[in-house]
């Protein structure tokens, strides 16, 4: 019987396989770990997720049997009183775990040149809750959103906890990290969106300012809850536009503000539309 620890020479990889793994963790991309039924189900469905290593309890692993076989990967099985990956103490993870590359959605002008995304382009100054960018990505996904945008400082990363608020929208929805979001919004103007920026104060109504876009595409801007919109940004937007309320009760959550907004420029864009295609008829 082989004392452990001392299990010989034949156990052992050769130095270079080791080195050469050392040299490929070095060079890799920074992985994070998604977490949840959901979020692991669709990571595991999306063909451009590089993933790395997936952990299950026997329970996930039933559940989830189908997205296992559409991604041919093999999971590690582990006990459910003791699942070792790195999560915080209080995510909520069902037993399931996966480990993979952030997603590369490519640039601003990629995501607003496919004619697959013709939607709106959501923008968040300093929006840093990951449960409010996840939410704001569900919300975008169902509105057909080009794209939703951050700085890549003071924003929410890409993580497991957003990806579990995401519902999987993370998957499907771009979330793109940009270096400065005001060049963003210039860029924007110069790709002929209208830059509605929302603040509780705006001079518009919301439906007024969508309305000014006619036939063009809107980018919706939304700052953190209490700092609101930066400086800057606030001067690289065409109009500032308000939710009206009924009472002077306070503001809405950013995530519920951004759902409202993106309603909204639905609803605008398909009342252009069906004037635009309505026939003509004769009095």
């Amino acid at each position: 019987m082989v004392a452990p620890g001392d299990e010989g020479p034949m156990t052992r990889k050769p130095a270079w396989v080791i080195d050469k793994e050392r040299a490929r963790r070095s060079g890799a991309q920074p992985t994070i770990w998604l977490f949840g039924l959901h979020a692991v189900r669709d990571a595991l469905l999306n063909p451009a997720r590089r993933r790395h290593r997936l952990v299950l309890t026997r329970n996930a692993a039933d559940r989830l049997g189908e997205a296992i076989a559409a991604a041919a990967m093999a999971p590690e099985i582990a006990d459910p009183r003791r699942f070792d990956v790195p999560l915080a103490p209080d995510s909520v993870h069902q037993g399931a775990a996966l480990e993979a590359e952030p997603l590369d959605w490519g640039t601003l002008g990629d995501c607003t040149a496919d004619p697959a995304r013709s939607g709106p382009v959501v923008l968040l100054d300093r929006v840093t809750d990951p449960h409010n960018v996840g939410a704001i990505l569900r919300s975008a996904e169902v509105f057909g959103a080009a794209a939703v945008i951050a700085p890549a400082r003071h924003s929410a990363p890409e993580s497991g906890a957003l990806a579990k608020a995401a519902s999987g929208a993370l998957e499907r929805q771009p979330y793109l990290r940009v270096t400065n979001l005001g060049d963003a919004l210039e860029e924007l103007g110069r790709l002929g969106f209208l830059r509605l920026g929302l603040d509780g104060a705006g001079e518009v109504a919301l439906a007024d300012g969508i309305a000014r876009a006619g036939a063009g595409r809107v980018a919706l801007v939304l700052g953190a809850e209490g700092p609101g919109l930066r400086e800057r940004t606030r001067g690289l937007c065409d109009h500032l536009v308000r939710i009206p309320a009924a009472g002077d009760f306070g503001s809405l959550n950013v995530s519920n503000a951004a759902a409202v907004a993106l309603y909204a420029a639905s609803e605008g864009a398909r009342m252009f539309h069906d004037r635009a295609t309505r026939p003509l008829t004769s009095r």
